[in-house]
């Protein structure tokens, strides 16, 4: 029986890849390109208390996971410049919870980060899409780790971050029947 709570994780938690494949590739550069449309959708039609409804109880609102996602896609689209640009850079951590508490993660519309996450994944895909095989085995080590990150393994994991959080925010609408 798992213990995984459906509600937090509506898609199961990450698997990272134990190889690159340039098919699950295409894959990852058409959901990164596809995230602002599935998100913009996901949120369409909902009203201020609805954006200020948390997604689970002590979760955050849908507005922050709007604003989260725009946080994350940002530090990863960084993350994968560096990794491009540099041998091994490190990447820092971001205080998640602690930057869905600041104003503008808490009061500010969506569209700005909706607006922001459009270019930002026109960009970001458009550098995937240029990456050969061997940009995606370039490492790089997250902050505190022991080990080394491929890029693909990162890009799989913003993947499937953009789909978890999507996810959350239509399973509320479900529950809610909004």
């Amino acid at each position: 029986m798992s213990t995984l709570d459906p509600i937090r994780y509506p898609i199961g938690t990450f698997q990272a890849p134990a190889q690159f494949r340039a098919q699950e590739a295409q894959e990852w550069i058409a959901a990164v390109r596809e995230l602002p449309g599935a998100l913009r959708a996901a949120v369409s039609g909902l009203n201020g208390e609805q954006l200020n409804t948390p997604y689970r109880d002590g979760g955050w609102t849908v507005a922050q996971v709007v604003h989260h996602l725009a946080d994350a896609s940002m530090n990863a689209f960084l993350r994968t410049k560096w990794g491009l640009t540099e041998d091994t850079p490190v990447i820092k951590p971001f205080e998640e919870r602690e930057w869905a508490k600041t104003a503008d993660a808490c009061s500010l519309p969506i569209e700005p980060s909706l607006g922001l996450l459009d270019g930002l994944h026109a960009r970001w895909a458009a550098l995937l899409e240029s990456m050969s095989e061997a940009d995606f085995h370039r490492l790089v080590r997250p902050e505190g780790a022991k080990q080394t990150m491929p890029l693909y393994v990162l890009t799989a994991l913003y993947t499937w971050h953009g789909k978890h959080h999507t996810a959350q925010i239509t399973s509320l609408r479900e529950r809610k029947g909004w």
